[in-house]
């Protein structure tokens, strides 16, 4: 078994001896528009960073297996934009249950699916299942926005509705790749989806009770959010929260035994 946090990618097929124990970690995410001021890779770009930056801590009684990152994710919601790639939904889940069926062969027995593109929860979900029928895997899936809490730190309208190149994106992008922002077009890309919740009971743009939108539906940039909030030292502070989050959350898979034994 290996001691720690290795890429899969760096070591050999004379490594997986008795890997029962290990985590198999697949990062997934999406390449698509965020807007007039973020770069299309702004969901990889977070993803990496968070992975990266769990990997320098080393935690203690871990054995974790990185695969590569699945950069490429379901996008349809962002077609009208040029830029965005998007497999099918049955591509999509195809491709990440015939990775898990490969971890499977490789002798691990857990399996964490790590997402940063909110249009993918229910997918992780529905891979998740797959991939319990199809194999003796634990799988686990988890989104990093669900594993932090940022209510000290985000207004609880930009919590509710910033959901896209708002304040949350564009402050981890200032301070994982500032370089790639466009200062210049950062503003407040306000939610029509406002409007709707507004009349309404239980409806709203995203979370329990939602509706099919397009990107266009909410806003026509593309952005969702108010970006002009978003700073450096915010970004730095989401970036440790959900390092912790993700830290957390392979405990907690680490100390569940998995379902055949």
């Amino acid at each position: 078994m290996i001691n720690g946090i290795r890429r899969w990618s760096s070591i050999t097929t004379e490594d997986f001896v008795d890997m029962a124990g290990s985590i198999a970690l697949l990062p997934v995410s999406a390449v698509e528009q965020h807007g007039p001021h973020l770069p299309l890779g702004v969901d990889a770009l977070i993803n990496e960073a968070i992975v990266t930056k769990v990997m320098t801590f080393a935690p203690e009684g871990l054995s974790v297996m990185v695969l590569p990152q699945q950069v490429i994710g379901y996008s349809e919601e962002h077609q009208s934009f040029p830029g965005t790639l998007s497999f099918s939904i049955e591509t999509l889940l195809s491709t990440w249950r015939e990775i898990g069926e490969s971890v499977a062969k490789a002798g691990l027995r857990k399996l964490v699916i790590f997402n940063s593109h909110g249009g993918q929860n229910e997918l992780m979900t529905l891979a998740a299942r797959q991939l319990r029928i199809s194999t003796d895997l634990f799988v686990a899936a988890a989104s990093w926005t669900h594993l932090i809490d940022l209510e000290d730190l985000v207004t609880p309208h930009e919590r509710r509705f910033g959901i896209h190149g708002g304040a949350i994106e564009t402050a981890l992008m200032l301070h994982i790749a500032p370089e790639e922002v466009k200062m210049e077009r950062i503003d407040n890309f306000i939610s029509k989806g406002q409007a709707v919740a507004d009349v309404s009971t239980h409806l709203q743009p995203t979370g329990r009770n939602t509706y099919a939108w397009m990107t266009e539906d909410l806003n026509k940039t593309g952005a969702v959010g108010d970006a002009s909030q978003a700073t450096s030292s915010m970004g730095k502070e989401i970036l440790d929260r959900a390092v912790k989050g993700l830290i957390e959350f392979l405990y907690d898979v680490n100390r569940i035994t998995p379902h055949s034994s």
